[in-house]
């Protein structure tokens, strides 16, 4: 791929150390980076380039963000150390644990209320095992296993929604699966974006806006009947929650009877997770 460019004052580098098996030296990828529809950073107007070489205790990673200006360079600098650092505690624990910009965005609308419950949820699905499959569910019609085949097919949905076709990987862990999926729905989304009308599921239209704002629903809910399932412990924000009972409010009413039941009471001393269930009509799992 050729040697490294020289630095110059537009370009990110970050380092962190990763005390896991050392890659041979001389590993090196390289890529251009930018996203389409964007004048100020179109697709390949920057590079990227990341190598990896033995230190004594472990493996160094040097990335270098070129072609940048200034401002693009601190705003970028910012995201490369953050997720780095998660690479770092990921190499030496096991696990970096819930992305806080994913689980918690600064600005929520349907597509970051998206993004951050599809991190709770994989939170979930990464902590499920195979004694999980069979376990009941606040869904009366779904085990763990079950949510989890309902999930492919609500991200083919939603993909569809939005104009683009959602391929499911057959192969991988559950939370790898789901996850692309949902990639793969959310970015065509985006693409679209949020104004107009899209095909409803049952046929007819519905506002885009509207159709979006499923999948937080979805995506936060399931991430809590599964947890209930397996008895894993649900770890998601306060505003979060609020945002997507927010949504909530405006999808369940007209799906009652059908895919919502009716509300039931809160425990007393119910979190904002317990009261965003009971509204839909869930109930915890006893014991």
């Amino acid at each position: 791929m050729g040697e490294a460019t020289e630095p110059s004052s537009r370009f990110v580098a970050a380092e962190v150390g990763v005390r896991r098996v050392p890659f041979p030296p001389g590993k090196r990828v390289v890529f251009g980076w930018g996203w389409e529809g964007n004048p100020d950073l179109a697709p390949d107007a920057s590079t990227v380039s990341i190598t990896v070489e033995p230190v004594a205790d472990g493996t160094k990673v040097t990335l270098t963000h070129e072609g940048l200006t200034d401002e693009q360079a601190a705003m970028h600098a910012e995201g490369w150390n953050h997720y780095l650092g998660r690479l770092e505690k990921a190499a030496v624990v096991g696990d970096a644990g819930p992305d806080e910009w994913s689980a918690a965005p600064e600005r929520l609308d349907e597509l970051s209320a998206a993004d951050a419950t599809l991190a709770v949820l994989q939170t979930v699905l990464r902590e499920l095992t195979s004694e999980d499959r069979a376990k009941q569910t606040p869904c009366a019609e779904f085990t763990c296993h079950d949510l989890a085949e309902h999930l492919f097919g609500s991200m083919v949905a939603f993909g569809a929604m939005a104009g683009v076709e959602v391929v499911n990987p057959e192969t991988g862990s559950l939370e790898n699966r789901v996850a692309t999926m949902a990639a793969q729905a959310i970015e065509g989304w985006r693409a679209r974006g949020l104004d107009g009308t899209v095909p409803a599921p049952g046929g007819g239209e519905m506002p885009a806006a509207f159709a979006a704002g499923i999948m937080p629903v979805e995506f936060l809910l399931h991430a809590w009947d599964m947890a209930q399932g397996s008895g894993t412990h649900l770890v998601v924000s306060d505003e979060v929650v609020a945002y997507v009972h927010k949504l909530a409010e405006r999808l369940v009413p007209g799906a009652r009877g059908s895919s919502f039941s009716d509300e039931v009471t809160p425990p007393a001393g119910a979190d904002p997770m317990e009261r965003l269930a009971a509204f839909t009509g869930r109930r915890p799992v006893a014991g």
